[in-house]
């Protein structure tokens, strides 16, 4: 990839001079879409970040959000797709290590990982291949650096078959007044580079991101993507917390997208920067200086240092058995300026190469119509649950969750396939983190899908008990240049920040990658805004399961449901037309009611309803014990058993304790309604003259196809 011709006039004229190698390599990477965000940046400006609890937010490599007077959370999301279908094993694998960096640069000590994974139908071979490794790659590092694999999402359909998605989000956790930056903070400090060594591995890595996926990639793009050392990175983890809580560390950077070039020019961006590439230890002979300064090798880290404690900071890296050299300082001139054996090979101004990415704006964009298909006629009630039960979106995830250590940091309070993951923060203290999106909604109407995306998260976590204080995004979108894919974007933003504001939730910071098409497919992925989100628990005693355990206990629908059917698992697989689920702001009173309900200590179990809808909620409580429901006067039609729409759940409580959360429930002025009875053996759902019985073995059996699936 060479510099656009347009960009190439823009820095000429600046510089007064033609670019050359060195200087032409940095533009292009950190001018490109996925360093400048030259299409997505005055979108996302309009996002609500703010609150009190934000101490740090878009900007930085992560956020920083306050718990209590003393206690911070650092929470951040990426994307490594490209890379992941290049080469799935190592894609996957230092998207984790990246991402654990982010927050170490912060830091913080990395407590949870969550990942997001979409890919096309696993029947196909190929299919099949990327999911393995890029669950394996997941797996694999994050197992082997100690920090839990505790949340996730899978989802499969056919628009991620040349391009499947891989988000991942890492949680930490810091004192506040320890939390570093990733700008400098004053001139003379000297740069230090702490890690592994340079190699080639990664090259080009950010502008591979910002272009559509070819046929020949998996052999031409293969030297973009890096590899992982997770040895390296838990020595890394160590030695960098352990410098910063010394307080040597005045700023700090991971070397992530562009590489050297990214990290050491946004850190210096608040005024200038002086690097020696002669400094660096390198791991390959002959290394040019473009290729120094763009590898994105990995396990490295930039550190802004005060002089006098160059020599405690290098004392911490050899103790950890890592590469240490102090490779540039902190200027007053506003340049970026790169030296090697003796030359000046980089002189730019570095507000121009740091923020003079000129922005692209689509006029006028078009919406999309999506395909109409024929609605299915002549089948029961009977035959579309078990086509819903059946379906891998529906799917337990245990395949790929049992994979992961969720359970190193004996953190863990509720585990993976128990919807929203709690942490520990201390012996009553706690966090929730649940992560995903819902693509196929997004598809039929983004600002909808992207909305209903956020409350669904927020959802998630009220159940726990937890209430939302922020979430993060991962925007995977197509080629912004293309009319109709510009306008998801922006309507997706529109629809995120308008969920936050109803919850009162910031978005603190995320990652956008665009030009996920396939030459090979001729198609672009569904638009994918996943996100996500952290939630306060004051008393983790009080989490409710997830499962239904008691018999006799009463079950409990809070909120309304609507025909709305748009996008949903049901419309998916037997092209019913309609409306994706629409935001409601009663969903802000829902959550609030769900809290206070759960604080309480009677709620025995409880689980937000959505993909699948309440048949899939119930069944997906149908572990141990089973239920008797009667939707007859809740339900406008049959179909709207699969119905998803948002802020709804499914309470059980024991009977001394009904009037009182009935009672606390109309308090609140939340919808409700008792719907039936936990009892042995079975899930039987009555709909007016309908009666659907289904033994638990089958309900287990359906929920089961996606680990079937991968072993056959």
């Amino acid at each position: 990839m060479v510099l656009k011709e347009s960009d190439a006039r823009i820095i000429t004229e600046a510089l007064g001079h033609p670019p050359n190698e060195v200087e032409a390599a940095i533009f292009e990477n950190l001018w490109s879409e996925h360093c400048a965000y030259r299409t997505s940046k005055p979108l996302l400006q309009k996002m609500p970040s703010g609150g009190e609890m934000v101490v740090v937010g878009p900007g930085d490599d992560a956020a920083i959000i306050k718990v209590n007077d003393g206690l911070a959370l650092a929470i951040a999301m990426e994307s490594h797709n490209h890379p992941s279908y290049v080469d799935p094993y190592d894609g996957a694998a230092t998207g984790v290590g990246g991402i654990v960096r982010d927050v170490i640069s912060m830091g913080a000590q990395p407590i949870a990982l969550m990942d997001c994974l979409y890919f096309g139908n696993v029947e196909k071979e190929k299919n099949r291949y990327l999911f393995e490794h890029v669950v394996q790659g997941i797996s694999d590092y994050g197992n082997c650096i100690g920090v839990p694999v505790v949340n996730g999402e899978v989802f499969f359909h056919p628009s991620y078959d040349g391009n499947p998605l891989v988000n991942v989000v890492c949680v930490g956790l810091c004192q506040v007044e320890k939390h570093v930056t990733g700008r400098i903070k004053k001139v003379g400090s000297k740069i230090i580079l702490i890690g592994s060594s340079t190699g080639r591995d990664g090259l080009g890595g950010a502008s591979f991101a910002s272009r559509d996926l070819s046929e020949e990639s998996e052999a031409s793009d293969r030297p973009s993507v890096q590899i992982g050392d997770p040895y390296t990175e838990k020595l890394l983890i160590d030695a960098t917390l352990e410098a910063i809580n010394q307080g040597y560390v005045l700023a700090c950077r991971d070397l992530g997208a562009a590489g050297l070039s990214g990290a050491s020019s946004e850190m210096c961006s608040t005024l200038g920067g002086r690097i020696t590439l002669d400094a660096i230890p390198l791991r390959e002979t002959g290394m040019t200086p473009r290729e120094i300064l763009v590898s994105e090798s990995q396990e490295r880290m930039v550190l802004e240092v005060s002089p006098e404690h160059v020599n405690n900071v290098l004392a911490i890296a050899h103790k950890y058995d890592l590469n240490g050299a102090v490779i540039g300082e902190v200027i007053e001139e506003p340049y970026y300026i790169v030296e090697f054996r003796g030359d000046v090979v980089a002189n730019i101004p570095i507000k121009l190469l740091t923020e003079g990415a000129p922005l692209c704006i689509p006029e006028f964009p078009k919406v999309e119509q999506r395909s109409k298909k024929p609605a299915v006629r002549g089948v029961t009630l009977q035959e579309k649950a078990l086509e819903v039960f059946n379906s891998l979106n529906i799917a337990s995830k245990e395949w790929v969750y049992s994979q992961y250590d969720h359970e190193v940091q004996t953190r863990t309070i509720v585990k993976p396939g128990e919807g929203a993951a709690v942490i520990s923060i201390n012996s009553s203290l706690g966090i929730a983190l649940s992560s995903g999106c819902n693509p196929t909604q997004v598809a039929v109407n983004p600002f909808n899908g992207a909305a209903v995306t956020v409350l669904e998260n927020a959802m998630n976590l009220a159940v726990k008990g937890a209430t939302p204080i922020a979430f993060v995004n991962c925007l995977n979108f197509g080629n912004p240049e293309k009319e109709a894919i510009f306008y998801q974007l922006e309507q997706a933003v529109n629809g995120l920040s308008y969920a936050a504001r109803i919850i009162e939730t910031p978005i603190v910071g995320g990652n956008v990658s665009l030009y996920n098409e396939s030459e090979e497919f001729h198609t672009a992925i569904i638009p994918t805004p996943s996100i996500g989100m952290v939630g306060i628990l004051n008393d983790i005693s009080k989490v409710p399961s997830a499962f239904f355990n008691k018999e006799g206990d009463a079950i409990i629908i809070v909120g309304d449901t609507y025909p709305e059917y748009g996008g949903s698992e049901f419309a998916e697989l037997f092209g019913i037309e309609g409306v994706a689920p629409k935001p409601r702001m009663d969903t802000k009173k829902n959550i609030k009611a769900l809290v206070e309900a759960i604080e309480t200590g009677k709620i025995s179990s409880a689980n937000d309803i959505g993909r699948g809808g309440i048949l899939i909620a119930l069944a997906h409580m149908c572990t141990g014990f089973g239920a008797s429901i009667d939707l007859t006067h809740i339900l406008g039609e049959e179909n709207e058993l699969f119905s998803e729409t948002c802020g709804r759940a499914i309470l059980t409580v024991r009977n001394k304790d009904l009037v009182s959360i009935l009672t606390l429930l109309e308090a609140r002025g939340v919808t409700f309604a008792s719907i039936g009875t936990v009892v042995k053996g079975r899930l039987s759902i009555t709909i007016g003259d309908n009666k659907l019985t289904f033994p638990l073995e089958l309900v287990k059996q359906s929920l089961n196809t996606l680990s079937d699936s991968m072993r056959g």
